[in-house]
């Protein structure tokens, strides 16, 4: 399948399959969605953590905190009113009670995540997984697993509302390539329910 055309007043590429992703632009209101931004960049307590490739170690390419329930989730820090309150907007459209959220912080063009899926074991099958993107826009790519050629891409803008559905971590890989275009800094909550 050739790569399709994304239109940037939509933020997703024509043909996006639904039942894999919904996109919803403006989910939190621009003013709000500045404050927020600040909030994560200049309140939250990031790390840089390693990951291990081919027996070698690597700095991950973003800062990250993991925040949740802290009495099921191991290392979790406890939920901030600014998360309670996005969490509470983001179930209702999900259909699910998350009870932890991944916070990334894309501090410019460098940082990224490689292709991957998430673990399905820690979130059960079929996992699904609120996005909600503050900050630089950048594009969210997917490709199906067994096919490479069959790919699309979401432009997350600041504000937005990314519902990852069943199916998509099992059938899918999906990144946030680095970019040598100048880019600003962008903070992504990803919700989750970890079993």
């Amino acid at each position: 399948m050739e790569q399709l055309a994304l239109f940037p007043e939509a933020g997703r590429s024509k043909g996006l399959p639904a039942q894999l992703l919904d996109y919803i632009p403006n989910f939190i209101k621009p003013e709000n969605a500045d404050k927020l931004l600040r909030f994560f960049i200049e309140d939250i307590p990031w790390k840089q953590t390693k990951q291990k490739l081919w027996d070698k170690e690597y700095l991950t390419p973003r800062l990250t905190c993991w925040y949740g329930e802290t009495e099921r989730i191991a290392g979790a820090l406890p939920w901030t009113p600014e998360l309670q309150q996005i969490r509470e907007m983001v179930e209702p459209l999900a259909g699910i009670k998350f009870n932890s959220v991944l916070i990334n912080y894309y501090r410019d063009g460098n940082d990224s995540v490689a292709w991957h899926s998430d673990k399905e074991s820690i979130m059960g099958s079929q996992p699904t997984i609120a996005s909600v993107s503050f900050g630089q826009v950048r594009n969210f790519d997917i490709r199906n697993k067994n096919n490479h050629q069959e790919h699309y891409s979401v432009k997350l803008e600041h504000g937005s509302l990314l519902l990852m559905k069943a199916g998509l971590q099992e059938y899918w890989e999906h990144r946030v390539a680095k970019s040598a275009r100048t880019m600003k800094a962008r903070v992504n909550l990803t919700f989750r329910l970890v079993i």
